[in-house]
């Protein structure tokens, strides 16, 4: 019985490091879907621009002339790189939730037992 609580708490800590590791992640996610957008936006705003209209870009406290080309390269890479940390991060999340529902199952198990033991001793 003392062994089945002590793999119980150990399980249970598991567990709750996983939420934790799986919130972190999920909120990086929608860091990461927040900028997507945002770059998309100006995408966008890029694609309504004339090929001679005047793009800045801010550096510190200065603006600086940037080439139109440059600037819609500059943001389809970071679309595509953004995209990409997307799908990795969503392939880790759902790595971090299959393992916490097999500590969530195994808890369940434990748990089980436990309440089978209990029941079976006073008779």
């Amino acid at each position: 019985m003392a062994d089945q609580q002590k793999e119980l708490r150990s399980l249970s800590d598991e567990y709750e490091k996983l939420q934790g590791e799986l919130n972190s992640r999920v909120q990086t996610r929608q860091k990461l879907e927040s900028q997507f957008t945002e770059n998309k936006g100006v995408q966008k705003e890029f694609s309504n621009l004339d090929d001679e209209a005047k793009i800045y870009k801010i550096v510190g406290p200065v603006l600086l002339k940037q080439d139109t080309t440059e600037a819609k390269g500059t943001v389809d890479s970071r679309l595509e790189y953004i995209g990409t940390e997307i799908k990795r991060v969503e392939e880790t999340i759902k790595g971090l939730q299959q393992q916490s529902e097999g500590k969530r199952n195994e808890i369940m198990r434990i748990q089980a037992t436990m309440q089978q033991s209990q029941t079976a001793a006073p008779a």
